[in-house]
């Protein structure tokens, strides 16, 4: 199992800062997140990218359906250039809160959905290399023909991590299907009755069979994908504080550490900075 974390409040110096911090520390990854309208999540990874040389970076999460995907494989593919490909992409339909809600409607999950899948498409077919051409309901794309960018170092793009939620008593899992076609997921459990990501022992084997499954029915590898469980080693935030091995018995290759618990404040940064200084929770 690898050992990841999702930075909750930082300004950009102290962003940098931490991913050295977390570099020297031990953990594996070290990830942003990104609003509607905030921090420039981009700004802070590439800043990471040229002063660190081991650590992986990435998004937890970024909204697709609330970006043009061509800005978006153009972030990405400096971010994975300036790292020497150490970038891994999260992604999912995105939260409709009130920093979405200030600058774009809420056309529905279905609206969503359709958007991250076509977002995924262009993202992924324009860092893969010209000529692409894509039709969609949502987005054009034509070939580009001048000022394209180089390619990523990972090829033919950076890894992707789909957030999957399971849908208890439906024969039909999309999201599940949605995840299995990349890189990664990030297990959920879609039930209204669910807390936080509604995850337990027991549903995320179901998830883990029913995604293996998915996968070789596409002609896909199991090997190499990543299964990633969010929890919570230290504060209060989420449902999930038992032992990460617990979660790597059952097929989870990636624990992340979520720290929402922490307050924006000089004190929540010092605690901050202690949990990433004591290392993964091995």
């Amino acid at each position: 199992m690898k050992y990841g974390f999702v930075v909750p409040w930082a300004r950009e110096v102290e962003f940098v800062e931490l991913a050295r911090l977390a570099e020297d520390s031990g953990w594996d990854l070290v990830c942003t997140w990104e609003p509607v309208f905030g921090q420039d999540p981009w700004g802070q990874l590439a800043a990471a990218a040229v002063s660190t040389a081991r650590i992986r970076l990435g998004t937890l999460l970024t909204p697709v359906p609330a970006r043009r995907p061509w800005e978006l494989a153009a972030q990405c593919g400096t971010v994975d250039r300036l790292s020497n490909g150490r970038l891994t992409l999260g992604v999912g339909l995105g939260a409709v809160n009130a920093n979405w809600s200030s600058f774009l409607p809420d056309e529905g999950r279905a609206t969503r959905a359709a958007q991250l899948d076509e977002g995924l498409a262009i993202w992924s077919g324009l860092l893969a290399g010209q000529p692409f051409a894509y039709a969609g309901a949502h987005w054009r794309v034509e070939p580009v023909t001048e000022l394209a960018p180089p390619p990523p170092v990972q090829q033919p793009h950076p890894p992707v991590w789909c957030v999957g939620a399971l849908r208890p008593g439906k024969v039909r899992q999309p999201s599940l299907e949605r995840a299995a076609r990349w890189q990664g997921i990030l297990p959920a459990v879609a039930a209204p009755q669910a807390t936080d990501s509604g995850l337990t022992h027991v549903s995320f084997d179901n998830i883990v069979t029913r995604l293996r499954g998915i996968r070789e029915g596409l002609g896909l590898p199991w090997e190499g994908y990543d299964v990633v469980v969010e929890g919570d080693s230290h504060g209060d935030f989420g449902a999930i504080h038992d032992r990460p091995q617990s979660w790597a018995d059952q097929g989870a290759t990636w624990w992340v550490e979520s720290w929402w618990d922490l307050p924006d404040s000089p004190d929540g940064l010092a605690e901050l900075r202690r949990r990433v200084a004591s290392g993964p929770p091995q």
